[in-house]
């Protein structure tokens, strides 16, 4: 039986587990999401940054009734548990690895009992931590997953890398992945500096084309001059950081034409 929902396992993600009277003021100052509201059975996304501003590990906290798992790129976990223990000084938090398994479903309408909402855009789906595919679902591998958040025009950890993007840039300030209102947290500075200039020259675009993607870091031009360069893509499809001001005419990589194809929840 197939269905319009779907179901994958992710075991490109793996879990970090946060415990400990003072996990929720530790978090707090570090990344780029308010944990202090935080329910249980809540998931937020955000990002722990550079001091300078960029992005190192994208996350999403998952709120427990003893504290919190992070949903976090699983080749990066030993880095990140390294990089949290380092912050910790006298905190009174526990961190360790959890093998619990991260799984997603999409498409079609409802979420069965347990599975959570992703924060960042509602036709995402849901994830989940631990619970079995319901039995109305078709499983499919993490590809097909990809391949649906791509056609949403959402860019994945593939297109930012590690301290090489700023947050913006990536479109977190639009997929609820930074809070503006909280108190300080690493790499504040320049993110709030350019949220508040309000010209951000840089973002993560959706292109289209014909037959296999180019390759990663190829040129993006606009004529001549250079507009952008490609991420991670599939067939027909890919991201690309572009120049905002360079997105509008005939656009070529490879001397292939191109086209932004700008997602309906991305405001420019």
């Amino acid at each position: 039986m197939t269905t319009d929902r779907s179901y994958a396992i992710l075991k490109s993600r793996a879990l970090i587990a946060l415990g400990g009277e003072d996990w929720r003021d530790f978090l707090q100052g570090l990344i780029t999401q308010d944990v202090e509201t935080l329910q249980d059975s809540e998931a937020r996304f955000g990002a722990l940054l550079t001091p300078q501003g960029r992005l190192l590990f994208d996350l999403f906290v998952v709120g427990r009734p003893d504290g919190a798992w992070l949903d976090v790129g699983a080749e990066y976990r030993a880095a990140l548990i390294l990089r949290l223990t380092l912050y910790r000084l006298r905190a009174k938090v526990t961190i360790a690895a959890d093998e619990t398994p991260v799984a997603v479903l999409f498409g079609g309408d409802g979420a069965p009992e347990g599975w959570i909402a992703d924060p960042r855009l509602e036709a995402l789906g849901w994830r989940g931590y631990g619970v079995s595919a319901p039995s109305d679902t078709t499983p499919v591998d993490e590809a097909a997953y990809d391949a649906h958040r791509l056609a949403l025009g959402v860019p994945g950890p593939a297109d930012w890398g590690s301290e090489k993007t700023y947050p913006i840039e990536a479109n977190f300030d639009l997929l609820n992945g930074i809070d503006f209102h909280k108190g300080c947290f690493v790499g504040q500075e320049t993110t709030s500096r350019m949220k508040r200039r309000g010209q951000i020259k840089n973002r993560m675009l959706p292109i289209t084309f014909d037959g296999a993607p180019p390759a990663f870091d190829a040129e993006v031009l606009l004529g001549d001059r250079r507009a952008g360069e490609v991420l991670s893509g599939q067939e027909g499809r890919a991201m690309a950081l572009v120049r905002l001001d360079r997105i509008d005419g005939e656009l070529t990589v490879d001397g292939k034409t191109v086209a932004v194809d700008r997602p309906s929840w991305l405001p420019l």
